[in-house]
C-alpha cells in the first residue's frame, strides 16, 4: 500500500509527499542485518509487524539502533527508516470525499549524539493511539501546523483510486525542520472510525452518499 504513495504525482506547490525506505522482512532474523545493508537503510530503523491483526502485539513497534540488534528483532516484519518528526504524527481519515486530521504524539528526534551512544532495540507499544492526542498540547507551531488541505485532498483522492478504498486512515509525518515535507509512514484500511472527532456525523453523511449515489445509477421503470 506503501508503494502506492512513492508511485503517486504529488508535485505541487503545497508540499511534498514521500515513503521512508523500507524493507520487508520473512526470514530468519540472523539475516536481517545483511538484508539491511544490501538495501542501503541507514539506522536507526523502526520495526513493525507484518500482520495486523487487531492485537496488542501487532501495534508494537520497535526501534533499532545498532547493525547487530538487528537479529533480535522477530519476522515477518517491517523496517523503516526513522524521519525525525519533532515527535508528532498526523492521522489523517478518509470517509468518502471527508477527510479529517487529528495530531498524535509519536516518537521523539533522536540526536547524531544520542545515535553515537544508543545500542540495542527499544519496543514502544500502542504509539500513536488515541490516548496519545496532542490536538490540544503546547506545540511548536513549525511542528503542530497541519499539512495543506489541498495536498491532503489530493492525497486522498489518488489513493483512493489507486487502492480502491473509501475507508481509510493515513499516518503522516512532516520531516523535522521543513514545512512542507512529509512521509507517509502507514495506510490502514477501515481503521477504527471511533476515534476520529465527530465521526457519528461524517460517517452517516457517507452512507446516505452511498444510497443517494445508488439511486440514481438505478434504471427507470
Amino acid at each position: 500500500m506503501l508503494q502506492g504513495v512513492a508511485d503517486l504525482n504529488l508535485s505541487d506547490c503545497h508540499g511534498r509527499v514521500g515513503v521512508p525506505k523500507q524493507l520487508i522482512v520473512t526470514k530468519d532474523p540472523l539475516s536481517i542485518p545483511n538484508e539491511v545493508d544490501k538495501a542501503g537503510l541507514k539506522l536507526p530503523l523502526v520495526a513493525k509487524p507484518l500482520l495486523v491483526d487487531g492485537s496488542a502485539k501487532s501495534h508494537e513497534l520497535f526501534l533499532a539502533y545498532d547493525q547487530c540488534s538487528l537479529s533480535e528483532l522477530e519476522p515477518p516484519l517491517v523496517l523503516q527508516e526513522f524521519v525525525n518528526h519533532g515527535g508528532v504524527l498526523f492521522k489523517v481519515y478518509i470517509v468518502g470525499e471527508a477527510i479529517k486530521v487529528v495530531r498524535r504524539f509519536s516518537l521523539p528526534n533522536i540526536s547524531k549524539r544520542e545515535l553515537e551512544k544508543l545500542a540495542g532495540v527499544f519496543r514502544f507499544p500502542r504509539v500513536s493511539c488515541a490516548a496519545a492526542s496532542a490536538d490540544d498540547a503546547d506545540l511548536d507551531p513549525s511542528i503542530a501546523e497541519l499539512p495543506e488541505r489541498p495536498l491532503l485532498e489530493n492525497l486522498a483522492r489518488q489513493l483512493r483510486q489507486r487502492l480502491g478504498l473509501r475507508l481509510f486512515n493515513v499516518d503522516m509525518i512532516r520531516e523535522h525542520g521543513t514545512k512542507d515535507v512529509f512521509y507517509v509512514i502507514d495506510i490502514n484500511y477501515f481503521p477504527g472510525y471511533g476515534k476520529m472527532p465527530d465521526y457519528e456525523h461524517i460517517f452517516t453523511d457517507f452512507l446516505l452518499s452511498l444510497v443517494q449515489s445508488k439511486h440514481k445509477k438505478r434504471p427507470a421503470t
